[in-house]
């Protein structure tokens, strides 16, 4: 039986992301404390609420949880969550620091149509291009820098590179930064932005996307997302 530990963080509803990933030999919990949810075999931290809230109910185990992280434990962020592993975000000045295990700020978008509602498409980065480090860096707010070079290894990413979803369901007015261009495996445009809608980083994976939202084939690319995840661990 797998373990899957969703990290209620009360936002919200989670009735939707359940139903998407429940099931078969799946075992799905939502517990308020992160140190349980990282206790099953896979943590999940859901995207709906605001980063200041959702970093201050992890109680201060952001260093707990990035640690965690880092030596491998399988983890998916879906919006917010996505948002969670970075450092901070301009959404709540002055609120505690994010994971961190991603280098990196959440900004909010610059376009004149905010929030970015609905579904868009995602540019799948190709492998040689993040491999040899030629891509371009676009910030969320639409400026175009060289990339530095830095590309870490690329674990197994198939699931993720053969989903075929080539679109999906967005609710978001704030946009990751990372530092370098190395853990993003997918770009999304809206308006004269374009910011990271798919990242990567050890055997943890960040959406900024709805995937419980995005129909059938959202449903299974976060099924298979999981799937590869638990088998990297």
């Amino acid at each position: 039986m797998t373990r899957i530990g969703i990290f209620d963080y009360g936002a919200g509803n989670l009735h939707s992301l359940v139903k998407a990933i429940e099931g078969g030999e799946r075992k799905v919990s939502v517990d308020t404390d992160i140190r349980s949810s990282l206790k099953a075999d896979i943590l999940i931290l859901p995207g709906v609420g605001a980063f200041g809230a959702a970093v201050a109910a992890m109680g201060g185990a952001q260093g707990y949880v990035r640690s965690a992280l880092a030596d491998g434990k399988p983890c998916l962020g879906v919006c917010l969550g996505m948002q969670m592993l970075f450092d901070a975000s301009e959404e709540t000045p002055g609120a505690e620091s994010g994971i961190g295990l991603i280098p990196g700020q959440v900004t909010r978008l610059l376009t004149t149509k905010v929030p970015h509602m609905g579904w868009n498409e995602i540019e799948w980065v190709s492998r040689g291009e993040r491999e040899t480090g030629n891509a371009k860096r676009e910030t969320g707010n639409g400026k175009r820098e060289a990339g530095n070079g830095k590309r870490e290894t690329i674990v197994a990413d198939s699931a993720l590179r053969q989903s075929q979803m080539s679109a999906a369901y967005f609710a978001n007015a704030y946009v990751c930064e990372p530092e370098d261009d190395s853990p993003i495996l997918a770009w999304t445009t809206h308006q004269d932005a374009r910011f990271a809608s798919v990242v990567r980083t050890a055997n943890t994976v960040g959406v900024q996307f709805h995937p419980e939202k995005s129909s059938v084939s959202g449903r299974n690319f976060v099924n298979g997302v999981i799937d590869e995840l638990l088998q990297c661990k």
